[in-house]
């Protein structure tokens, strides 16, 4: 298989995430059904954090277990300067942008004011509306974690393992159609209709690291990359899960909550199957 048609196929796997974001557009929600969404996405998140976790692992654990002591010495500083790196960077950018927020509310005043904030809140891309600057931090969170999924994609190219490549891109195809419901979670929640505009910037923050991802990892492999990729990752998806169970706390109605959050969890693993089949 050539170089361009493996690309190809690196950008239809992270293509696959616009399919689940037609699912935000959905009006009209009961407020148990939007809380059934936010737990849903929550439970993928979860699965996507165990899932990020183990690929940045595995490669420290490799060199613990063949004894590479420099190397594992080197993984594990990545590791984890990448995930207190991914988490804080959050927790310091949402602290930033309430700030913002307050900031704004205190001095705007007056019927401008009132119809600046109508604007924003019409196009929905106000970042600080807590629903959307939360699915923008899922969305980069994701966007992270499917960089790291390129690299596998490019580097099992690379290695002429065409077949393992394919298997991958099909996975991860599979795989990244669930992740928009994780990103519009938060949106349906709060009872935003998000515009196709905002859906779809949402979707390319997401899914293009799937491609970029490709091509890096096919060009390079390394090991370090990966690792900080995906602990940088595995630190994003863990912020926003914190925010999502605090946001379903306040719905209320925790055993409807839970079986959802299951059924996130499963949904993540049950897509999951295809890429574990293939031995990875």
């Amino acid at each position: 298989m050539s170089t361009p048609e493996i690309l190809l196929l690196g950008a239809i796997a992270g293509v696959t995430i616009f399919l689940g974001l037609p699912a935000g557009r959905m009006q009209n929600l009961a407020p148990n059904a939007r809380a059934g969404l936010s737990s849903l996405a929550t439970g993928i998140l979860v699965f996507l954090f165990w899932d990020v976790m183990s690929n940045a692992v595995d490669p420290i654990q490799t060199s613990l277990d063949a004894h590479h002591w420099g190397k594992f010495s080197e993984l594990s500083v990545l590791g984890v300067a990448g995930f207190v790196g991914g988490l804080m960077s959050l927790v310091y950018y949402d602290a930033w942008m309430k700030r913002r927020a307050e900031r704004r509310s205190t001095t705007l005043v007056g019927p401008g004011a009132a119809a600046v904030d109508e604007f924003l809140e019409r196009s929905h891309l106000d970042l600080t509306n807590p629903a959307v600057r939360l699915s923008f931090l899922i969305a980069i969170g994701i966007g992270v974690h499917n960089f790291g999924e390129g690299l596998a994609i490019g580097q099992a190219a690379a290695a002429s393992e065409i077949g393992l490549a394919v298997t991958l891109i099909i996975g991860f195809g599979l795989h990244n159609a669930t992740e928009g419901f994780g990103i519009c979670g938060p949106l349906s929640g709060a009872g935003i209709v998000p515009s196709w505009r905002l859906l779809g910037l949402l979707g390319l923050i997401g899914g293009v690291p799937t491609f970029l991802g490709t091509v890096v990892g096919q060009a390079w492999a390394s090991d370090a990359v990966s690792v900080v990729f995906f602990t940088v990752a595995g630190g994003s998806i863990l912020y926003v899960v914190r925010e999502l169970f605090a946001v379903n706390r306040r719905y209320g109605n925790p055993v409807l909550g839970t079986w959802l959050l299951v059924a996130g969890v499963l949904l993540g693993f049950a897509t999951d199957f295809v890429v574990t089949a293939a031995g990875v």
